[in-house]
């Protein structure tokens, strides 16, 4: 049976739950081209089953952020995922700040070993760094799915070099994560 990962481009195109800018680039655009190549990948790969949040561009969820949230991880479950991986970039005060990082509703899911093993292999396709797992029972998006759930930090939309990176290279990005998520299934 395949393994059913539900790719959440984080944040909408415009308000509500639109997402942070950088460099001249949008999260939401960054991560909607990311999820797009990842699903491409799972879609071709007869171990995975794969979902977009946002199907389109243009696709928004929500008449506001917390309704944005909840339809999301509805989403999820409606699919019967095994994993819900929501993608988005990070952002800092300075332009130096860099590196990938995951968050995670606890250590004893399985989401933190998920976590940890696509993280390898993220940073192993960017050179980005490895900023680790993080906890963050707080998020709605962790703390109300019913599956494991990560909530990937790709980048840093203002790091001037990572923000041109992740628009350069995002079949790249999903290749990196991909290739986590078959070693973590081990297929």
């Amino acid at each position: 049976m395949a393994i059913r990962i539900y790719i959440d481009q984080g944040h909408n195109p415009q308000n509500p739950n639109a997402g942070a800018e950088g460099n001249g680039y949008r999260e939401q655009d960054l991560v909607y081209r990311i999820g797009v190549e990842l699903y491409e990948l799972l879609r071709a790969d007869p171990d995975f089953e794969a979902r977009l949040s946002r199907p389109t561009p243009t696709t928004s969820l929500g008449v506001s952020g917390a309704d944005s949230l909840r339809l999301r991880v509805a989403g999820a479950r409606e699919f019967g995922a095994d994993l819900l991986l929501s993608l988005h970039t990070n952002s800092a005060e300075s332009p130096l700040v860099g590196g990938s990082e995951a968050l995670v509703f606890s250590t004893a899911s399985p989401a933190y070993r998920i976590a940890e093993t696509v993280l390898t292999t993220l940073t192993e396709a960017t050179g980005f760094r490895n900023r680790g797992v993080k906890l963050r029972p707080g998020l709605y998006i962790l703390r109300r799915s019913p599956m494991p759930a990560v909530l990937l930090e790709i980048g840093f939309s203002t790091n001037p070099y990572e923000a041109t990176f992740m628009y350069e290279n995002p079949r790249l990005i999903a290749r990196g994560i991909y290739n986590g998520l078959r070693r973590y299934y081990g297929v």
